[in-house]
């Protein structure tokens, strides 16, 4: 494998577009998660992405070299980043001329030894049917999402793990939705209106569930932009009225002791992240309350 010297690309010319390839054997989510976490650290360099998932035999891998090759006799040399672990795929993909980052070769030989065993190095499928009791959670926990999506149902509300409170168009169902098919939690979201914010007391429908509440909020700002998206020029959109709704919520999640997440400069993932750490520092306190032994990370009970 031979590496082109930097070029123009690194040097912030918005002109000139770094192809990104994401290869694997399996989805291609991991390779695009690490890869991505690497490229948010250049924000002034553009990237054209593609994602390669399912490459599955040395024939496919040779037909992968050879795109990324053509691209590498391109004007900007390619960044590539893969997960392939079966070791037929991965060397036949390493002979590509482009310049290759290995996620599963760079790790794997560590863990290897660390353990002082030798690993599978099969495509194993995280978000697929392997593990069908993890995979037959997570349908489960995105159907009662959209049952339970802006308070659609109170039936079964008390089997959920979390309740999202907020305004409308906060974030709550795109949060509910990546909860419940990443972690395979029960996800419930309650819309907070002008009825429910004439006082300080949860809404009824999840008055009883005040420990697995969080409350979402976002700027004032920000808020009515996106309510102009969806009703332009409305009292729903103006800035006194969205003022008036996040003041109201705030008191609310103030008086319960809620946790709170701001979304207005969070992405889903961040607001996730935040919903799992506290639900486990929730079960560590209560372990210590009952027995005084933290608890496993798990679900909670429903």
């Amino acid at each position: 494998m031979t590496e082109r010297p930097p070029g123009p690309a690194t040097e912030g010319d918005d002109e000139v577009v770094v192809p990104v390839f994401f290869l694997s054997d399996s989805t291609g989510i991991s390779a695009e998660t690490m890869g991505n976490a690497l490229l948010i650290q250049f924000p002034d360099v553009r990237f054209e992405r593609t994602v390669i998932p399912f490459i599955s035999s040395v024939e496919e891998a040779r037909e992968v070299v050879a795109q990324l090759d053509e691209v590498m006799a391109g004007p900007v040399a390619p960044l590539v980043f893969t997960t392939a672990a079966v070791d037929e795929v991965r060397a036949e993909l390493m002979r590509t001329k482009a310049p290759i980052i290995d996620f599963f070769g760079l790790h794997m030989d560590r863990v290897e030894a660390q353990l002082g065993a030798r690993g599978l190095r099969e495509a194993r499928r995280l978000h697929g049917l392997g593990d069908v009791r993890r995979y037959n959670d997570r349908m489960a926990a995105i159907e009662f999402a959209i049952e339970h999506d802006d308070g659609l149902s109170p039936r079964g509300l008390d089997r959920a793990d979390v309740v999202l409170l907020a305004p409308s168009r906060c974030g709550k169902t795109p949060t509910a939705m990546y909860l419940a098919l990443q972690h395979g939690l029960f996800v419930a979201n309650y819309p907070l209106v002008d009825e429910d914010l004439e006082t300080t007391d949860l809404p009824r429908p999840v008055r009883d569930l005040a420990d697995r509440c969080f409350g979402l909020t976002t700027t004032v700002a920000r808020l009515s932009r996106v309510r102009q998206e969806r009703r332009p020029d409305s009292r729903y959109a103006s800035e006194e009225q969205c003022r008036f709704e996040l003041r109201r919520a705030s008191a609310m999640y103030d008086r319960h002791d809620l946790p709170t997440v701001d979304t207005s400069a969070a992405s889903v993932e961040e607001i996730a992240a935040v919903v799992i750490q506290t639900l486990a520092r929730q079960r560590r306190s209560l372990a210590r309350a009952q027995s005084g032994h933290d608890l496993h990370r798990g679900r909670t009970n429903r």
